[in-house]
């Protein structure tokens, strides 16, 4: 159990202790482990935190993050699997798996409530054009209860080659490598999260409401390019969400180091992401970031993933490191040749 208790103590301040890296693994103190913080968090955020934890804990679970093989869908294609395609009716149209429906993005509660019995099914498996819009679906979807939903690594890319010519081989770039940044950045003073202002007075309620309000918005809010940040990376308050020694390898100027089991739901750490700025999170291929990006928006942070991840501006530093640093370059030899339907 994690200290959220500590959060219903009625004083006017709280003090919540940073977590530390496990014994055996202890990371260097930086300014960003700051001993002690005196921030209140609003009761909204509390609740939902507190029912979060109490539903399961998923972003600090074995299971997060959700994600697929395409080898091990293709496998399943005939087991009791049933296969939801988020892109456009053109894409779908242009080519899809067998068995696959399509449905969009923002009709994905209407659709799971009302046309389908979630749980009849041993998996529900989301698939888009890369595999981030999965991902984040496949978050948001999970933290509302669906325990059976996963997000098909790299999309319909790793499908099939007609797939991944338009996207993932066409978002691999080196483009901005030259602007790594190796230094460590501190993360922001400590604040409350964001006041959400459902007017609900239980975390599932909070949870239902934010959870309807973030899928009505769509996929696209969620995301953004690495030209879009490496233009003006002073806009946005950018999280690093991999390990340390890829972070210090080089990451994007201003970017501040996040772990990936030490950071969502972990209040003390998530009361240092600021509410007042746009959020961009990126790991190595933007599937991990677009489930955490999921997490934040149903707290109100406007977060986005970053598109392809890493692999989208620092490619070639990831294929010459691959192996000492465990990257994972989007390459051919991920592609299959699956049959699609038209």
């Amino acid at each position: 159990m994690r200290t959220f208790q500590l959060l219903f103590v009625p004083l006017a301040f709280i003090f919540l202790l940073f977590s530390c890296s496990p014994s055996g693994n202890k990371e260097k103190t930086t300014e960003k482990q700051v001993q002690k913080v005196a921030v209140a968090v609003n009761a909204e955020a509390t609740l939902l935190l507190k029912y979060l934890e109490e539903t399961g804990d998923y972003v600090n679970s074995r299971n997060f993050p959700s994600l697929i093989k395409a080898s091990v869908v293709h496998d399943e294609l005939a087991a009791n699997n049933h296969i939801i395609d988020l892109r456009s009716s053109e894409e779908f149209k242009a080519g899809h798996i067998k068995g696959a429906v399509n449905v969009s993005f923002a009709t994905l509660p209407e659709y799971l409530e009302t046309k389908i019995k979630p749980f009849e099914f041993t998996k529900i498996v989301l698939v888009c054009a890369t595999g981030q819009v999965s991902s984040y679906a496949a978050s948001l979807l999970r933290l509302n209860g669906y325990g059976n939903v996963f997000a098909m690594r790299w999309g319909m890319s790793a499908w099939n080659k007609q797939f991944a010519e338009n996207f993932w081989l066409k978002g691999i770039s080196s483009e901005w490598e030259n602007r790594l940044d190796t230094t460590e950045t501190p993360a922001a003073a400590p604040a409350d999260l964001p006041v959400m202002g459902t007017g609900k007075t239980t975390g599932e309620e909070i949870l239902n409401e934010r959870f309807r309000k973030v899928t009505a918005e769509g996929s696209e809010v969620a995301v953004i390019t690495a030209a879009e940040v490496f233009a003006s990376p002073e806009k946005f308050y950018i999280i690093n969400f991999e390990r340390k020694d890829k972070y210090d390898s080089g990451h994007i100027p201003g970017a501040v180091r996040y772990k990936q089991n030490g950071t969502l739901g972990i209040t003390a750490e998530m009361q240092t992401i600021p509410s007042g700025k746009p959020i961009v999170i990126y790991c190595g291929t933007g599937h991990n970031s677009a489930f955490a990006t999921a997490y934040l928006r149903l707290f109100g942070y406007d977060a986005r993933t970053l598109l392809y991840g890493n692999n989208s501006f620092m490619y070639n530093h990831m294929v010459k490191d691959e192996k000492g640093l465990s990257w994972l370059p989007f390459s051919e030899a991920d592609i299959h040749n699956y049959e699609v339907v038209r």
